[in-house]
């Protein structure tokens, strides 16, 4: 016969009664945010992403503080892009986006069609009324490469991730796997990437390209493609050769709804 305890009963129903509020507004969050707020909705247009992943590219290296973002695609093995990153993704509290990524082909001269993934569990940092980034990283090896072959990598442990230099008397370029380059809507501290999951968006991937591919199929040995990608293609590779560089004196105006990641106006550079 169990020992009754003076105030346990008393406990454990205020945790229950806590336990269900919490809960209930998490619910509340997550179902106010609709379908078209979550980044991971398949309702997603597949080739919005990419147009939106082009401008986010173009937007950050004319940049004059992401010169060493503009310096890294010049011999760029691969290149990740988020045009969208966004806080309570999925989970209150969470974090992530939906993004593209694709190949240098130095035997073609030329970058691969994309392949598409999701970012999952981001650290924004401390944060100041933000809630959104736009991210490109660079895969500077070719074991950087490779490891976007699986069903998922681990950002800092299948393969190492270092922010890239942003802003004037930059220290020397991090060695690492993929360097990271970000900007924020708000003001941030900083925005990590350790620990982040890479997660292939074969969903999407048969969507945009009619037929079921893994990235390895679309990215190595091509057996689809997609006309749709051929714009943001010829701008990174236009950065090989500095004919995307160029000075960056200034920022391009702010791109119009809808025709970019996220838009340019009112964005502070973010530091490491």
């Amino acid at each position: 016969m169990g020992v009754l305890i003076p105030g346990f009963v008393f406990v454990e129903s205020r945790m229950r009664i806590l336990l269900a509020l919490v809960l209930l507004v998490g619910a509340q969050l997550v179902s106010a945010s609709g379908v078209a707020a979550n980044p991971f909705s398949r309702e997603v247009d597949p080739q919005d992403i990419i147009d939106r992943a082009q401008a986010t590219v173009e937007q950050m290296a004319a940049h004059p503080d992401y010169e060493a973002l503009r310096e890294a695609l010049r011999d760029a093995r691969g290149v990740v892009v988020f045009p969208r990153v966004s806080r309570g993704a999925f989970l209150v509290g969470g974090s992530g986006g939906l993004g593209v990524f694709l190949a240098w082909d130095e035997e073609r001269g030329d970058y691969s069609p994309v392949a598409f993934y999701s970012l999952g569990s981001v650290s924004f940092g401390m944060q100041f009324g933000g809630d959104a980034a736009e991210v490109v990283m660079v895969a500077r090896t070719q074991d950087a490469v490779d490891s976007m072959f699986g069903s998922a990598i681990r950002l800092g442990g299948d393969a190492s991730v270092a922010a890239g230099p942003v802003g004037a008397g930059r220290g020397a370029t991090p060695t690492a796997d993929f360097l990271s380059f970000s900007r924020a809507r708000g003001a941030y501290l900083g925005m990590s990437f350790s620990g982040s999951r890479l997660s292939v968006r074969d969903d999407f991937n048969e969507a945009y390209y009619g037929e079921a591919r893994r990235p390895v199929h679309i990215v190595e040995t091509r057996r689809v493609d997609h006309p749709g990608t051929r714009a943001l293609r010829e701008v990174l590779a236009g950065y090989r050769d500095g004919a995307g560089a160029g000075p960056a004196d200034q920022e391009p105006a702010g791109a119009a709804p809808g025709a970019g990641g996220i838009r340019s106006d009112d964005f502070q550079v973010e530091t490491f």
